[in-house]
Formats: structure tokens, C-alpha cells, sequence
């Protein structure tokens, strides 16, 4: 089979929980967030997934990603990747949906990106980045990140454009995996929060 990429979203943060834009501020986990990577850590652990000896596995330096990978059980064998950091979000960062609608009626991140921030394409360009290293790789990838490069990666994995990150959630301490149907590119699990309940 072809080479496969695991993403698992960073753990709840104070920010994430507001609905607040975290991008390049580096805000900690929640002790939920510690919680929740701590439960997924023990669900890779476990069969089927057992550990993922074989796995390559990068983490977005920014601290609420890296705290996640070692809470799980990853931190010794994760390489910090710049590419993996979260859209930055300029004159935005912090704002909630709301507060921007006030600033921008009718903005859409997916559409429209941010002033003073990261575009469209240049976000696509670092998940392209990503995409390409794991199909490259001889076996199975795992990154640990943040909400909306990982569905900008989920897009691209899929050939399609940004804008098509609007339309998947992807939950804090989530796993989803990136894989092939009939060939083709595909979300093999998405969203899967299954080891929080």
C-alpha cells in the first residue's frame, strides 16, 4: 500500500476552547488538552496501531502542538517542522469569528485568508510540502498539529484547493488518516475523537 499520513490535532487550549484564532502565539495546553493527549497517546499504543514503530513523526514546534506529541508518547522520536505551524493569522490572531465579522462582514478564512498574515497560497505551499514528504516516505507518516493547516493538508492530500478545508471539522486531540481508494487519494478517518469518550 501506499504511504499513508496520521494527523492528530494538538489537545484543547484556553484559546481554542474561546474560539479565538491561535496561530503563531504560542499558548499552552488546557489540563483537558493534557488529558486528551495523554488518551490518544494510549490509543496509538494499542493495537491495531501498537506504538507505530515504523513511523516517521514531526510536530509543529509551537508548544501546545510539541506538548501534545510527548504527552502521547511521541516527544522522542517527533522532528520539529516548520511547515507543520499553524496559518498565521496577522492583524487576526486572537480574534474570534464574531470580532472579525464586525471588522470584515462576510469574511471567510478559506476565502478570504487575513491581513498582515499568511495567503492562501502560501499556506498551500507549506502543506503541499507536507503531502509531498509523505508520499515520498516508504512507510506510514504521523504529524501532530494544528486545526487548520491539517485540514490544508487534508485538501492538498486530495487535490484540491484551500478553500475546501472549510467544509471538514477537525476537533482538538482528533486522529484522522490521509490514505488511498481504488488509487486515488482519500480520507481514510477523519475527525476521530472516539478515544475522549
Amino acid at each position: 500500500m501506499p504511504p499513508r499520513i496520521l494527523l492528530a490535532r494538538h489537545g484543547q487550549t484556553e484559546w481554542s476552547l474561546l474560539g479565538r484564532h491561535t496561530g503563531r502565539t504560542d499558548i499552552p495546553l488546557l489540563d483537558e488538552g493534557r488529558r486528551g493527549a495523554k488518551l490518544l497517546g494510549e490509543r496509538l499504543h494499542r493495537a491495531p496501531w501498537n506504538g507505530l514503530p515504523d513511523l516517521e513523526i514531526r510536530t509543529s514546534p509551537l508548544v501546545r502542538a510539541r506538548e501534545t506529541c510527548e504527552l502521547a508518547g511521541f516527544g522522542e522520536r517527533a522532528q520539529e517542522w516548520d511547515a507543520l505551524m499553524e496559518w498565521d493569522y496577522g492583524a487576526y490572531e486572537g480574534l474570534t469569528p464574531p470580532e472579525i465579522q464586525a471588522l470584515q462582514p462576510g469574511w471567510l478564512l478559506w476565502r478570504d485568508a487575513v491581513p498582515e498574515g499568511e495567503s492562501l497560497a502560501q499556506v498551500a505551499a507549506r502543506a503541499d510540502q507536507v503531502v509531498e514528504w509523505a508520499r515520498s516516505a516508504d512507510r506510514d507518516v504521523l504529524v501532530f498539529a494544528h486545526g487548520h493547516i491539517l485540514r490544508t493538508i487534508a485538501a492538498r492530500w486530495m487535490g484540491e484547493e484551500v478553500s475546501f478545508g472549510a467544509r471538514v471539522r477537525l476537533d482538538p486531540t482528533s486522529l484522522s488518516v490521509l490514505g488511498w481508494m481504488y488509487g486515488e487519494p482519500a480520507l481514510e478517518r477523519w475527525n476521530d475523537t472516539g478515544h475522549l469518550e
